[in-house]
């Protein structure tokens, strides 16, 4: 007898214990119907050993049967074993091991013991109790609309906030009208490709090389992709016009991943080209606001708001887990770019927003930036001395601002390919130039070999191990003579 059909409802059950569940009503009983149905969500794993059931009242209610059918199922497939019935515990799902099919799912692969990929910001410098303070005091004075459906060009609150900051800090000409609120830099860069598209544009220029998921993203809007050759200037911008391009993608503060700034006369040869022929120049300001050993290096748009999209995010400053990022669009994409939001229809949620304006508007964001440009200038400094110690044949470039910085091999040591596979089995994640180029040459003719290395991970104290670690095997790779 299964106790808890018998003397009613328990206290551990209710009709709120919702179990879905669709009964075959052909060519058998209910009853019948139910125990299978019961028998088989036990089989697939949808119920687990140890699960408690609906009462049987409120089962009985939910399926439109009568009670008395649901207490017979119950005590049926107790007497199988199916389910156990203790007094005060209600009835569940009984321990059958033998019963659940073996799991399914594919083998972890081990994490590194050292991931030293680029692209993170240290995840343990989040400013966890600035943030809890001001999302409380956001939670407390809300408005009640802020917990309905988003505006999807973002709240008003972040993009004033952003307008102005960005005004201050990276020298971009907005307004809250004109800034776009995106869930990460991916997210922005999807509309702005998006608008293009609708625009007219067919042929999207980018630098070569360039992030792999940024061409990814700009292929799945329907743009064919060319490469833009870089050099230690950044876009070689001069070779625009033979590309046929009708807009272009560049990271002028910090080029991903080479690390170099635009110079001065590339920015004024890729704004003569946008003017000259209509072209669009879509600006990724990824890690603008990272800088060590330099002058601020001001924001592209600002030269020519008309001409340039910017785009900008949280993810290498805050943390990629916000997924709020921003975009800066001229007047004559403002309508190709509110259809792209509204067939996308993805945004960050409205406290998040709120949050991060109080954030910039209290001037703690500002403060959090600043953190985080001395954490990684330690950081890269503990790179370039450690490199320099124990394999003083390769060099360190592009360090003077940003994230990363690329790792230059020499030649007679092992390629690229061979030294990425081997730090994999010594522990160690790191990642090739290589497999950032968008035309990869034969092996035989390949272009400079290099190593891209960040600075936001591993997190915390960690890093210093992981330096360590990535010093010991490039000196067994590259002896000093």
């Amino acid at each position: 007898m299964v106790p808890s059909t018998s003397t009613g409802d328990s206290s551990w059950t209710s009709s709120g214990l919702d179990f879905l569940i669709s009964l075959d009503r052909r060519g058998r009983g209910l009853g019948a119907a139910l125990q299978q149905a019961v028998r088989d969500a036990i089989r697939t794993g949808r119920l687990h050993p140890g699960d408690p059931l609906p009462s049987t009242r409120a089962l009985a209610t939910d399926l439109g049967v009568a009670r008395g059918t649901v207490v017979e199922v119950y005590e049926q497939l107790a007497a199988e074993g199916w389910l156990v019935a203790r007094h005060g515990l209600g009835t569940r799902v009984a321990d059958l091991p033998a019963a659940l099919p073996p799991p399914t799912e594919p083998p972890a692969v081990p994490a590194p013991r050292h991931d030293l990929r680029p692209g993170h910001a240290d995840p343990s410098s989040f400013p966890r109790q600035g943030w809890a303070a001001v999302m409380r005091r956001v939670l407390a004075g809300a408005p009640d609309e802020a917990f309905g459906y988003a505006d999807p060009r973002g709240r008003l609150e972040l993009r004033a906030a952003l307008a102005g900051y960005l005004g201050r800090a990276r020298g971009v000409r907005a307004t809250a009208v004109s800034v776009q609120v995106c869930a990460g830099a991916g997210h922005g860069l999807g509309i702005a490709f998006r608008a293009l598209a609708a625009r007219g544009a067919r042929i999207l220029a980018v630098e070569d090389p360039s992030s792999p998921r940024m061409r990814e993203i700009a292929a799945g809007t329907g743009l064919d992709v060319v490469a833009l050759p870089c050099d230690d200037l950044g876009a070689r911008a001069g070779v625009l016009p033979g590309l046929g391009a009708d807009a272009v993608v560049v990271t002028p503060a910090h080029q991903y991943p080479l690390g170099v700034t635009l110079s001065p006369q590339r920015r004024g040869e890729l704004l003569a080209w946008a003017r000259g022929t209509g072209g669009i120049i879509v600006e990724d300001d990824y890690d603008g606001e990272l800088r060590y050993d330099r002058q601020p290096v001001g924001a592209l748009q600002a030269l020519d708001p008309g001409r340039v999209v910017y785009v900008g995010t949280t993810s290498k400053s805050l943390a990629a887990a916000l997924r709020v990022g921003w975009l800066v669009a001229p007047p004559q994409l403002a309508g190709p770019v509110t259809e792209a939001i509204r067939v996308v229809n993805a945004w960050p949620s409205s406290l998040e927003q709120l949050t991060l304006a109080r954030f910039i508007d209290t001037g703690m964001f500002d403060r959090h930036i600043r953190r985080m440009r001395g954490t990684y200038r330690k950081r890269r400094d503990l790179l370039a001395t450690t490199l320099a110690r124990q394999a003083p044949m390769l060099q360190v470039t592009g360090i003077a601002a940003g994230g990363h910085a690329l790792v230059c091999l020499p030649p007679g040591g092992p390629g690229e390919h061979e030294l990425v596979a081997k730090a994999a089995l010594a522990g160690l994640a790191l990642d090739g130039l290589r497999g950032y180029r968008v035309h990869r040459a034969p092996a035989d003719e390949r272009e400079q070999p290099a190593l891209v290395i960040g600075y936001g991970t591993p997190a915390g104290q960690s890093y210093r191990a992981a330096v360590a670690a990535l010093g010991d095997f490039l000196h067994a790779a590259y002896p000093p003579p």
